[in-house]
């Protein structure tokens, strides 16, 4: 993923004095941070699949996240899902914009989101103590998400969406959920 966004992010440079880059990298940035809450609570928390092979894909994305939070290797997300995701974001982008160059200042921006989001993610889960009253506080709410009730905190990076959509809640209002380290469990 570092090559990528080292690909998109020296072409993006070239263009780094016009606005219409600055704009489409925010936009960028937002899509990710929209589809990190939305794939979050829709797709990886999705109700038990019965089909094998959705099972074992949704068992790697997430599910397995929820049994064992501390492997490293259930933290990031695979290439295989999260390539096609970018693609198919910067295919839509593209459609509406007609432009290659705006269309990869947007891959920059969605991508430099994702590797922020991983570095976030990796920090909730590893012994590592955010300096910022909001980092400790995003720390706190994905930890709950984990421990406390699947059922909210979805955000990673942000509590806004978590917020707007009514899954954030004051972990003391929240009951603790008997499924929250095993999603395949839930009815």
């Amino acid at each position: 993923m570092l090559i990528l966004f080292f690909a998109v992010a020296i072409y993006t440079f070239q263009h780094m004095l016009q606005i219409g880059t600055w704009i489409a990298m925010i936009i960028g940035a937002i899509a990710y941070a929209i589809s990190e809450y939305m794939v979050h609570r829709f797709v990886f928390h999705m109700q038990t699949p019965e089909n094998p092979v959705l099972l074992k894909m949704i068992k790697r994305l997430h599910y397995d996240h929820h049994v064992d939070p501390k492997d490293v290797k259930l933290l990031f997300l695979p290439l295989w899902f999260s390539l096609p995701n970018f693609i198919i974001l910067s295919l839509i982008f593209y459609s509406i914009s007609t432009s290659l160059k705006l269309t990869i200042a947007f891959a920059t921006g969605l991508i430099t989101y994702f590797l922020f989001y991983e570095w976030k993610h990796y920090v909730a889960h590893k012994p590592i103590k955010p300096k910022t009253k909001f980092g400790k506080q995003i720390k706190k709410t994905h930890l709950w998400h984990h421990y406390k009730n699947e059922n909210y905190w979805y955000g990673v990076i942000h509590t806004s969406v978590d917020k707007t959509l009514g899954t954030y809640r004051h972990h003391d209002e929240v009951e603790k959920s008997k499924t929250a380290k095993n999603l395949e469990k839930r009815a």
